[in-house]
Formats: C-alpha cells, structure tokens, sequence
C-alpha cells in the first residue's frame, strides 16, 4: 500500500532523488528476523513483511518530520532518528533472531557522538556535514537502501554492505557530493574533511603535534592520505612500491592475533583501523563498523602513545623523560587476544617480531623493545599531508613535538629538528638524549642543559 503512492523507480524531484530506488532489495525489505510483540513495529511476524512499519507510523508519529517511529521503551535525549534505529539494534528480545548490540558500543570509551540541540539529523541536509558534533546511524548507513553483511567483503575501498547507497563525498576536492558513495572513506569524508565545526571535544584522547603540519582545518584528514604524499597508509590511493615494507603481513590478524583474516590488498579502509574492538569482520562477537570501542579514538585495537610531562626542558616539554606510564619495554609483540600489547593495533597488519629485529630500520628494537618508545613518537598513523626540506616523510617518519625537541648544538648547525634519509640519522633531542647528525647520539647534561661530552655515541 506505501509503494502504490511512494514509488521506486528512480527520479529526482526538487534537485532531490528518489531515496527508494535500492528499497526492493534492501535488508529491511527482505530480511526474514521475526518482529516479537514488544517491538511494536506492525501486526506481522517477520521485518520484511512489516516492511514500513518497521521505522514508521501512519498516524500521531513521534518523530518531528517523515512519521518516524519512536524507539520502544523511548530513550531520554535521543535524537528522532537515533531513536528510531534502536528499538531492533539494541540486542534486546525485539527481534529474533537478535540482532548485534549497536547501542552498546556507544557507551564505551571513546564512540561516535549523538547529536544534541540543533545538530539533529534531517533527510533534507546538506552531503557535507557542517553540524557541530553531529553523526547519527543514518549518516553512515541508508535504512532503505542498506544490503545484509555476508561472510566475504568487497575489495577495499569499496563502500560495505552495511552502508550501500549511503551519501558521501569526494576526496579529490572534500567538497563535491557522490550519490551513492562508492568507497567507504568518501562517507567518512562527509564529517572527517572540510566540513567545518568539529573540534576536538574535551574526552577526546592524546593527539600527537606532527613536526610537519598537515592540517587544512582541526580534523580534515584527506590531505593525509593524498596520492601525492610522500607517504600515507594507502586508503585513497593503492600502496607505494617505492618503500618496501618487510613486516607487512600477507593477511590482516584476527583479533585473537593469530588467526590470519582478509588478505592483505593493495589499498585499506578507515575502519580496518577504527573500528569496534569486538567487531564480528575480525572474529568477534559485537557488530562491526566505527560505532565505540574500548581503545581510544575508536581504535579496533590497543595502540599507545608516549607522552611527556608539561613544562620547560629539562623538567618537562619536547626533549625531557618520557612519562613511565607512557613507556613499554619488552617484546611485547601480542597483536589481539585477552591481553594486547601496546602496538596492537599496528599488529594488525606488521609483523611486529620482524620489526623489532630490525627489518626495516636498524635502532627499532632499541627505540621499541629496549627503552619501550611508542611507533606515535616518530611515525603519524595517517600519512605526511605536506613536505618538509627538513623530513623527507618516507615510511611516515614525522616526529611528535609534544615528545621531541630540537637539537639546538648539533655539529652542523642545522636548524629544526631533521631526519635524513641518505645516512638514516636524526637531529633532535629525545628522552633526555642528543640525536646528532653525524650519527651519534649523547646524554643531555641536565646541570649544564647542553650536550654532555666524553659520551660514546650510538652511531645510526
């Protein structure tokens, strides 16, 4: 009765198209669950057959525009849609069989945000969110258009399952609409590139202060991952052959970081990296996708970050002792299971055994295993975002000036902090210790604030 008047096929009204093209096969148009009586969906036995119903009413609807459905029990300070999208996805005896607890994640330790006040979501709003704070399930996901998730993937970038016919944006510019987006990222784009009012809320976690800054505006991360970039993790564009990496893994590790999962390709998504920490794609039980995790940043899997204390050098600032809490010596190589090791995360996907021997860089397990240095000290997790005399940006070397100073006494007189990578040697000042550019490296004289003398230096 719904499709006698609001049809399928495909047209635009208004500069506006037809958001039920995809409905005919979408999951919640064919999707056999049962619908139990406490949902209060409709009077028919399964999702599909209420099909409508399922998110909206024919009369006195709760929501404030469309008929949209409230949630069952309502939730205090929930925005409409939100509501909406909880009554099935709230791993309660709504449906059966029950559906993964997306409610859950969102109170975890870090998540992605609900609306509040004006930043409600509207069908009618703008690809490129602009909204302070604003993410709700159907920024990411389209009910009508949304296909069920199998047991294999599409090749990445590809937009998932999960989030087919969904709206995104254009990496090329971080302007220009795409309607559907066909890569997962051009979604994430919509809130994570130009968009503008979205700083930093108070709960988020630690953000490393790369030498070489590449931020257009606080949270736009498509210069970072830009084709052009000396080097990024490659999810715009395919990976590089010009730096071989040797601890790359054939295949992404299970969460329980052993078992091997999807095969490793030329290109990666955003939520290989933020993604739930119990997220069903890498073998756990919870629904997958960037909705909360325990680990910071919506991060799939712990990964730490070394930090400083507050001050001036040699007391605290770039340069001074690194936190104890912040500092990991060991072998601690676990990239899953019960108890993760402080670079899980990077686990994933590097062999972190390869690493610590030195594979690709020969003072690794020094800096990692031996003084437990974290990878966020010298490497961005994104990619480079712009180019430096200074820091060539191969293999994501740019330091964190939060935790690194500058070498003000070098022999040479080079300015600024300098990695080069013809002899491989750094200048800076790090834990207390001169990197200097002839390669060797010496104790900070902290009575003297200078370079101490007579100290045999580790050439790099």
């Amino acid at each position: 009765m719904c499709l006698s008047c609001h049809g399928t096929s495909p047209r635009t009204v208004n500069n506006a198209p037809n958001p039920l093209v995809s409905w005919p096969t979408s999951v919640h148009a064919t999707i056999s669950n049962s619908a139990l009586p406490a949902a209060n969906v409709g009077p028919y036995k399964t999702v599909a057959l209420n099909a409508c119903s399922s998110c909206h009413v024919e009369h006195n609807a709760d929501g404030p525009a469309r008929l949209l459905r409230g949630a069952t029990p309502p939730l205090a300070n929930m925005d409409a849609s939100t509501q909406d999208c909880i009554t099935c996805h709230n791993g309660n005896n709504n449906i059966s069989p029950a559906l993964p607890n997306v409610y859950a994640e969102f109170s975890k330790t870090s998540s992605h945000p609900f609306p509040s006040g004006t930043n409600a979501h509207d069908a009618a709003e703008s690809t490129l969110l602009n909204n302070n704070r604003h993410a709700t399930c159907v920024d990411c996901h389209n009910p009508h258009g949304a296909q069920k998730v199998g047991t294999t993937f599409p090749i990445p970038p590809q937009i998932r399952a999960s989030q087919a016919a969904v709206d995104g944006v254009l990496a090329t510019d971080g302007v220009s609409p795409i309607s559907p987006a066909q890569n997962q990222y051009e979604n994430c784009f919509r809130c994570h590139g130009a968009s503008s009012g979205k700083p930093l809320s108070s709960a988020s976690a630690y953000v490393p202060v790369r030498y070489v800054s590449f931020f257009t505006s606080p949270g736009n991360v498509i210069a970072q991952f830009a084709a052009t970039n000396t080097s990024s993790h490659p999810v715009t564009h395919v990976s590089s052959s010009m730096y071989p990496q040797p601890s790359l893994l054939s295949s992404m590790l299970q969460l329980d970081g052993v078992t091997h999962g999807r095969q490793m390709g030329t290109q990666i998504l955003c939520t290989d990296c933020h993604n739930s920490d119990d997220n069903r794609e890498f073998g756990g039980t919870g629904p997958s996708g960037p909705h909360g995790s325990a680990y910071p940043h919506i991060l799939e899997r712990r990964y730490e970050m070394s930090k400083v204390s507050p001050g001036v050098f040699p007391a605290g600032g770039p340069g001074s002792p690194i936190i104890a809490s912040t500092l990991f010596p060991g072998q601690l190589t676990s990239a899953g299971g019960a108890v993760q090791g402080p670079w899980a995360l990077c686990g994933k996907c590097h062999n972190l055994t390869s690493v610590f021997a030195n594979s690709s860089f020969q003072y690794h397990s020094l800096h990692v295993s031996t003084v437990g240095i974290s990878c966020s000290v010298c490497h961005t997790a994104h990619g480079m975002g712009a180019t430096s005399p200074t820091i060539s940006g191969e293999r994501l070397v740019n330091f964190d000036t939060n935790v690194v100073g500058l070498n003000a006494l070098n022999l040479s007189g080079t300015a600024g902090i300098v990695y080069n990578k013809v002899n491989k040697t750094c200048t800076l000042v790090c834990h207390m210790y001169s990197h200097n550019d002839n390669g060797t490296v010496t104790q900070v004289n902290t009575s003297q604030s200078n370079v101490k003398t007579g100290v045999k230096g580790i050439k790099r």
